[in-house]
């Protein structure tokens, strides 16, 4: 796996950084931090996982009701 602090981190340009979190792809995995706190931790997930949640943003699985 690519080293997560050498990565291309990107934020969404809808993003005002009281919440937001950074993505960056390592090889053929996706990487995750907090925005806010770039020397904390940082979650990886497949590609396959990340494709799942970005879908289920997508179709609102995670609106509240």
């Amino acid at each position: 796996m690519q080293d997560p602090t050498a990565a291309a981190w990107r934020t969404s340009s809808l993003c005002d950084l009281n919440g937001c979190v950074e993505v960056a792809i390592l090889d053929d995995q996706v990487a995750v931090r907090d925005a806010k706190d770039r020397a904390g931790p940082v979650l990886v997930f497949s590609a396959a996982e990340w494709e799942a949640f970005v879908g289920g943003v997508r179709g609102g699985e995670f609106d509240p009701r």
